[in-house]
């Protein structure tokens, strides 16, 4: 048999979303207002936490390194989606390609990495009330979070090493609006069996272990609840959680949802279309999420927004008369 000749591209072609031109300038003002929205909401979650000496608990500690993941979540997709729309271009690198794979998989892991800590502390902040200061101490949430980005950081170049060895045909289009891992690796002409055994392997591990450690926290918490006598108690505890359960459930449903569905139709713009829901309107609505629904964010920006503009000089116009 003769061996097959394989050509190292310089750039593949994401088709999006849709290729007819009347619908690009709607895709374009639609994207482009969710990315602004979600970029504008969590930069307010940030702004309000870094401010307001009262919200410095590793609660809202862990929220605004969510929030900060949150923004450069989307980012590595979301901008260069736009660029190719406004100057109607398709086109990415093979370099920008493998880069835009790296950062999306570190920052979705960095997500999941972080809801997983988010669950512990409201596990100690519940199950264990007195002893939580002791616990959840600065350096312990110091600690957590560098794990997350540790894991995170490492599972992105592993996953990037083994894409970096395949080798690609003449096909170079790929059904998303972003390099998505699986797509690419769908277009290799080389063996892909390793790509596919890293990829289950870590989604395995670095998903379903977070995911077990989300509901064991969670079990655990609701049998706290569960044995509380005061009914304003248990409101209270549930009111704590609730915010944090509803992106858990919004991130990992939608999630679950793109990978099982793509794995039955084998569809790759269905893929793409659902894939929009967990990695640009989940970061977009967690600002709301978190923040309708809590008073201590509301009186932080309150009192930011006062401060600064009390803050403002007064200029004092003089009209001379003749």
């Amino acid at each position: 048999m003769e061996p097959v000749n394989f050509t190292q591209i310089s750039e593949f072609v994401l088709l999006g979303f849709s290729e007819k031109p009347e619908l690009q300038p709607l895709i374009f003002g639609l994207f482009l207002s969710m990315y602004m929205i979600t970029v504008f909401g969590n930069l307010l979650i940030i702004l309000a936490v870094s401010s307001d000496s009262h919200l410095h608990t590793p609660m809202y500690f862990f929220l605004s390194n969510l929030s900060l993941v949150d923004i450069c979540f989307t980012s590595t997709t979301i901008p260069k989606m736009l660029v190719n729309i406004q100057t109607q271009s398709k086109a990415i690198t093979y370099a920008g390609c493998i880069t835009q794979i790296c950062f999306y998989i570190h920052f979705a892991g960095l997500d999941i990495f972080l809801l997983t800590v988010m669950a512990y502390d409201r596990f100690v902040a519940i199950c264990h009330p007195l002893h939580y200061t002791v616990i959840m101490n600065s350096r312990l949430c110091g600690l957590l979070v560098l794990i997350c980005w540790i894991m995170s950081v490492l599972n992105s170049l592993l996953q990037c090493s083994v894409t970096l060895r395949l080798s690609f045909c003449t096909d170079m289009e790929i059904p998303h609006f972003f390099c998505e891992l699986n797509q690419m690796i769908k277009l290799a002409c080389s063996d892909t069996f390793l790509n596919n055994m890293v990829t289950y392997f870590t989604a395995l591990l670095l998903g379903g272990g977070p995911f077990a450690g989300i509901l064991y926290s969670y079990s655990k918490i609701v049998s706290c609840i569960h044995g509380m006598l005061s009914a304003q108690g248990k409101y209270k505890a549930f009111s704590a959680c609730a915010s944090h359960l509803s992106v858990v459930f919004l991130f990992y449903c939608t999630i679950l949802g793109v990978y099982l569905s793509s794995a039955a139709t084998h569809n790759g713009h269905s893929s793409a279309t659902a894939s929009v829901i967990y990695s640009v309107v989940t970061p977009m609505l967690n600002p709301f999420i978190y923040s309708l629904r809590n008073k201590d964010i509301k009186q932080a920006l309150k009192a930011f927004f006062v401060k600064e503009t009390t803050n403002w000089p007064v200029v004092l116009i003089l009209k001379v008369c003749p």
